[in-house]
């Protein structure tokens, strides 16, 4: 379990791919100060595991399912990466509950600054926009961030000047993909809904204003 706020950029220094999975190498300070081989790491919001580690880097294996669902697959030497370790019991808890497990890949379309923030929009799967709601919490590359709005097809993010510092995202350019998880909790209650109350023939059994009224949700 993650917190999703980002200790630090690492860098990938070397690649070892094959035809859908890959070994990698990142360069990291932070993290590889108590780490141990079986540790978690999120890296860009997936949860990798440490196969082997020096004092200034770190190796993990992404396999095909996360090859193919994340966009690590298109990383490349020299690539920076956000880095978080698993979050401790006895730590402060700062942002919000982050799996590491990634929902789907989003496309950066918009891009713009307004005073001291940075604002980007970024395109989503249809079926991932009822889980995002405006001052709700998603992952971005497994930072913690809130939903600033919410379009049909697309949500906007606000990032503040230490989120600028601290993370990739201000980097990112327009047309550039980011690995984006869900609330978890809105995730559990779209599944508790769905799974006791079956949807009727041509219903989609997704979260819906309605449906959050009809069992007490909202006024």
């Amino acid at each position: 379990m993650f917190t999703g706020i980002v200790e630090e950029k690492g860098k990938v220094t070397s690649i070892h791919r094959k035809q859908d999975s890959l070994t990698m190498n990142i360069a990291a300070e932070t993290v590889t100060s108590d780490v141990r081989i079986g540790d978690s790491i999120s890296v860009n919001g997936v949860c990798l595991t440490v196969t082997s580690f020096q004092e200034t880097d770190f190796t993990v294996d992404i396999i095909p399912e996360t090859f193919r669902t994340s966009s690590l697959s298109g990383v490349t030497p020299g690539t920076r990466v956000n880095l978080e370790r698993a979050m401790r019991a006895q730590d402060r808890f700062g942002g919000h509950f982050v799996s590491g497990h990634v929902d789907a890949v989003g496309i950066i379309t918009h891009k713009w600054k307004e005073a001291n923030a940075v604002y980007i929009t970024i395109e989503v799967p249809p079926e991932g926009i009822p889980y995002l709601s405006e001052k709700g919490s998603v992952a971005v590359d497994g930072t913690s961030l809130t939903v600033f709005a919410v379009h049909p097809s697309a949500f906007t993010i606000s990032l503040i000047p230490e989120t600028q510092r601290a993370t990739i995202l201000a980097d990112k350019q327009t047309g550039e993909t980011v690995n984006l998880e869900y609330d978890v909790l809105a995730k559990y209650i779209d599944r508790l809904l769905t799974a006791k109350y079956q949807p009727a023939e041509g219903k989609t059994g997704k979260i819906t204003t309605e449906k959050l009224q009809q069992f007490g949700f909202l006024d």
